[in-house]
Parts: C-alpha cells; sequence; structure tokens
C-alpha cells in the first residue's frame, strides 16, 4: 500500500491549520530565518503550534531553512534547527550542503528543488549525502521523473503540481542578485522574470517591444496525478508560501479530493499519508483562485503557449463578453452570474481613441452593483469596448464562502468498551487502510449489574465528540455486556481517552539523519539564468522541432526599459536557453 501526500504551503499559523483542515497530509512553513521566502518567516513558537494541531491527524511538518548560508550565519542555523526538532518538526528542506557539517538533532533533512535536481547522478549524490527526500525540479516530465525513479527507487520524490513556475531552473538563477542586489538564493527573489523586455536580434531591430518574455503561466497537474503517481512520485507540492488563506484552501481541498478519487477507484493499491477526513462547505474550483492561466510545462514534453507575454498578473476565469455599452454601465454575454464587489479585468484592444495604449494593457476594475448580466463599474474604464472578453479575477461570493469556516476534518473512530480488574477500558482504532490502534484509557469502577438495557445510551455518551479531531462511527462491547455505568463515568473515559491522544504517539514518526558530508553540490555561478524554457520555439521558430525559420540574425538580447541588456544562448544539444548579463 502506497502512501499518497498533498503537501501544501503555509504563510504562517493560520494558512497552516487551514491547509490541515481542507485536506494537506504535510504543510510547509518557512523558519524565523534562512527560508527561500524571506516575507515568510515564522516564530519558532507558531511552528510548535502547527506541530501540535497537524500531529493530530498525523500530518507532518516541514519547515524551510533553504537558503545559501553565509559563514557566520552557521551556528545560529545549527541552533534554529535543534529549536525546531524540539518543538516537533518533522523534517526541514535545505538546499546549503554545510548543513551536513552541523552537529545535527535526528532529523530527516529533504532536499530542496533549490538544489537543482534535475537527474538521477543528482538524486543519487542526495541520497548518498544523507537526504530523505529529494524535491525534483519543476522542468521534468514525467518519462523523466519515471526515470529516476528506476534508477534510485528508495528515494522518495517529491514534485510540484500546482502554483507559481520560475522560469530558470531553482538554484540556477542569479538575475534578481545581479540587477538588483537580492539574491533569490537567499530567499530575496525580485521577480526579474515578471518584468517587461524588449527582444533585439543582432542588427538592432526590435521583434517584441516590452512583453513579459519570460513570464511563464501558472502549472495546473490536477488532471494528471495519476500519470505522476505511475511515474513514481509519492509527494504532490502546491506552491504558495506567499499565497493567502483563501489560496491555501480551495487549491488544497481540491487536490485533496482528486487524491482521494484516485484511492477510491485503487483501494489496494493507495492511502492517503495522514488521518481523517474532511467535509467542505464549498466547491473547490481552481479558476477562482489566484492564476496566470495554466500550464502543464514540460510533463509531456515540450509545449507551446507555457508564457503569458501580455501580463504577469492574474486574470482569473474568463466569464464572458462585453454585449454592449450603455452610459455607465454594460451588458455580459455569458452564462457568469455577478454579484457586488466583484474584481473584473480585460486586455485592453486599440482602437481610435486609444492609439496610445499598448495592445497588451491589462485593465481591471471593480463591480459597484451588478443587476443579472448588466454590470455598473466603480468607474467605468475608457478601453472597454463590445466584444471584450471579460475575466473575474476577485470572485466576492466565492471569497465570501472561504472567509468563514469552511472544512472540518474528522478523525472516524471505532471504539470497543471492555471491563478490567478494577473498572473499565476504552480502546479505539482507526482504519487508514489498515487498523491503527489508539492509546486507552480506563477507569477505576464497580462491575453494577445494569436494571434495563445501556447499550444506546452507552453509543450515545461515548459518541459525544464534538470539539475534538475524532467523530465515533461505531462502540463495540460484548452482546452480554450488561452493566451500569453513570453518565459522569462515561464522559470521563471518553474525555480521558481524548486527553490521551493528545499526547506524543507514533502516529507521525520522525525519522533521523546522521550522515557524513559529500562533495559539494554549490550552485553554479553562470550564466544568471538556465532555462527549459526558450525563447525560439515560444515564437515559433526552432526547426528542429518544426517551427519555421527565423526572419532574424542572431545572437537575441533581452532589453530592459532602462536599456540593461541580457544575451541569450540557445543550447540545442541539452535543448536549453541561458540568459546572460552583457559584459
Amino acid at each position: 500500500m502506497t502512501p499518497l501526500e498533498l503537501l501544501a504551503p503555509a504563510k504562517n499559523l493560520e494558512c497552516g491549520i487551514a491547509a490541515v483542515d481542507h485536506g494537506a497530509d504535510a504543510v510547509y512553513i518557512g523558519a524565523p530565518r534562512f527560508g527561500a521566502r524571506v516575507a515568510a518567516g515564522n516564530s519558532v513558537d507558531d511552528i510548535r503550534q502547527l506541530c501540535d494541531y497537524a500531529h493530530r491527524y498525523a500530518v507532518k511538518v516541514f519547515v524551510t531553512v533553504n537558503t545559501l548560508l553565509h559563514h557566520d550565519e552557521l551556528a545560529e542555523a545549527e541552533r534554529l534547527i535543534w529549536q525546531l526538532y524540539d518543538v516537533g518538526v518533522d523534517a526541514i528542506l535545505v538546499q546549503d550542503m554545510q548543513v551536513l557539517d552541523m552537529n545535527l538533532p535526528p532529523i530527516a533533512l529533504h532536499a530542496s528543488t533549490q538544489t537543482d535536481n534535475r537527474d538521477a547522478s543528482k538524486v543519487l549524490a542526495l541520497q548518498q549525502a544523507g537526504f530523505r527526500r529529494v524535491v525534483l525540479a519543476r522542468e521534468l516530465s514525467v518519462d523523466e521523473i519515471a526515470a529516476i525513479h528506476a534508477a534510485v527507487p528508495d528515494m522518495p520524490l517529491e514534485v510540484f503540481v500546482h502554483g507559481a513556475l520560475c522560469v530558470s531552473y531553482s538554484g540556477a538563477c542569479y538575475a534578481s542578485e545581479h540587477c538588483f542586489g537580492r539574491s533569490a538564493n537567499r530567499g530575496a527573489c525580485a521577480q526579474f522574470c515578471r518584468m517587461p523586455f524588449d527582444l533585439v536580434d543582432a542588427d538592432g531591430h526590435v521583434i517584441e517591444h516590452q512583453r513579459h518574455l519570460l513570464s511563464l503561466k501558472d502549472l495546473n497537474q490536477s488532471d494528471h496525478l495519476q500519470e505522476l503517481i505511475d511515474a513514481g512520485a509519492t509527494s504532490f507540492k502546491i506552491e504558495g508560501r506567499l499565497k493567502d488563506v483563501t489560496y491555501v484552501k480551495n487549491v488544497t481541498a481540491a487536490y485533496s479530493q482528486r487524491l482521494d478519487a484516485i484511492i477510491r477507484r485503487h483501494p489496494d493499491q493507495y492511502c492517503r499519508a495522514s488521518l481523517g477526513r474532511c467535509t467542505y462547505t464549498f466547491t473547490p474550483n481552481l479558476h477562482k483562485t489566484f492564476n496566470r492561466g495554466y500550464t502543464t510545462y514540460f510533463l509531456h514534453g515540450r509545449q507551446p503557449d507555457i508564457a503569458c507575454f501580455d501580463t504577469p498578473k492574474a486574470m482569473g476565469e474568463y466569464v464572458g463578453t462585453v454585449k454592449e455599452l450603455r452610459g455607465n454601465s454594460f451588458t455580459v454575454a455569458g452564462t457568469a452570474s455577478f454579484a457586488n464587489g466583484d474584481g473584473l479585468c480585460f486586455m485592453a484592444n486599440p482602437s481610435p481613441s486609444t492609439l496610445h495604449l499598448s495592445p497588451s494593457t491589462l485593465y481591471g476594475f471593480r463591480i459597484n452593483r451588478a443587476e443579472g448580466n448588466r454590470l455598473f463599474p466603480l468607474e467605468m474604464p475608457d478601453a472597454l469596448r463590445p466584444g471584450v472578453r471579460l475575466y473575474r479575477n476577485n470572485d466576492m461570493e466565492f471569497e465570501r464562502q472561504l472567509s468563514r469556516p469552511s472544512a472540518e476534518r474528522k478523525i472516524p473512530v471505532t471504539f470497543r468498551l471492555a471491563l478490567t480488574d478494577t473498572g473499565y477500558s476504552l480502546t479505539a482504532s482507526y482504519l487508514s487502510p489498515s487498523t491503527i490502534d489508539l492509546a486507552p484509557s480506563t477507569i477505576d469502577c464497580p462491575h453494577e449489574p445494569a436494571a434495563k438495557p445501556q447499550r444506546d445510551n452507552i453509543i450515545r455518551q461515548l459518541s459525544r465528540l464534538g470539539g475534538t479531531p475524532y467523530e465515533c462511527v461505531d462502540v463495540e462491547f460484548p452482546a452480554d455486556f450488561n452493566y451500569f455505568i453513570p453518565n459522569s463515568l462515561l464522559a470521563e473515559l471518553r474525555q480521558k481517552w481524548v486527553e490521551q491522544q493528545s499526547r506524543p504517539s507514533s502516529l507521525a514518526p520522525r525519522t533521523s539523519n546522521l550522515a557524513p558530508r559529500t562533495s559539494s553540490l554549490e550552485p553554479r555561478t553562470s550564466p544568471l539564468m538556465q532555462c527549459r524554457y526558450c525563447l525560439r520555439y515560444a515564437l515559433g521558430h526552432c526547426v528542429r522541432r518544426g517551427g519555421t525559420p527565423a526572419p532574424w540574425r542572431e545572437p537575441l538580447v533581452l532589453r530592459l526599459a532602462d536599456g540593461r541588456r541580457f544575451p541569450l544562448q540557445f543550447d540545442c544539444h541539452t535543448c536549453q536557453m541561458n540568459v546572460y548579463a552583457e559584459q
């Protein structure tokens, strides 16, 4: 039986608890320092509270300590790892191999995607260095994942399935540091790849003007989880440690339901890696959450249309086209329903009155009042025209649903009541998929024969588990059980059992890592970016893959609005585009 793990992001404690409630099997969260998202650090005490909450459901907590470390930070990082271990963290994500020289507690080490894990040789090297899991590069195809699994079958593989994409292989991007003095490998990425560029050829001709040529769409593998499972992946990671709690709720719930559906189809092959089942007060919908449009990236090899040249911002779900303008309002042709406060956006089209505008300009506005499909904006956009395609990037009704308690997670248990020499014992088990026996409780009480049947009352009293992580699905005791137990003692027995489960147990075991350091795996320093994404291919001029001959003369250069230039190298042997700083 293969456990499948849904790994959800947490910007903070609130997001971490929401991830657990909405179906995560593991949560990853940033430490106070040394995380690859410097703006998403959390106190050790908040991480302790998340561990306490998550471990009730056997949900694991992983903490990112995955920046490159300066020499004078090593002692502090070592102390931090011990603190994280002491509060119950199950694993830490690491990029810097100097961590292996530290005096580490017995805590599992996971190789962050920042260690640039593209092939089996790298995964094997990390395993030999003592890592217990590897987070694979986002760029890998399902066949490449399968090849890595076949070569290193005993190394658990974690893959990204949803969220923002870096255009460079993670850990191999130095553009932010070069341009802005903010190192992506120190958690301070300035999102160089989301900026607008000119694309200039060797003769100085501008091929593309101020377009977001390196800005990729967001990853969405929700329809391809079975393929990833078949390839050997067992942990499915949602990107988003800077995202808000509504994103965490919606995306976690959506993927949890997809994994549950796979398990229902293959109950003898797979199970969830944690305990409990979730119920929701909303219908998860990935199109209603922040996204730049979706792509499966390189899942089935190189694909067209994985970037969004027009805007790096979220456009949301398509809701229809503008039918007609009526003064301070307009009507929409489509089936979507609208609410006051909805946020809409559209790409402007040139017209006689808007020739000064770029065709790629994204316009956003808010609906002040909705009357069916007639919408009254707070301010009518000048560029709005009949036929314009509208997108909703803020759904007020959906946001309202998610702003309230929107999920409940319960562990279904079967109680067994039995006699002891001095009273009674209460044990329980949880089926997932094999029977897990949970810690028992006992009370001292005389064995007093009952004057009338007690079965219904015993079941009623023991089933009162409101406010706990558990729900009673059955109470078992012998058919000839005919003893009177006061309700107060049944409540005490039940309460003692609940308290017993909150003590440290083996539901979420932690593995040890005491590996020696091996050879350095530090990232390369040149070029600025290494990209599997290729502009030549994206523009339709990769002749090796059926494109037309390019109308320009190479080399090509990306140019920022301030004039800084970045030459491109197309390494067709490795099918890779490299971005350099102009010397």
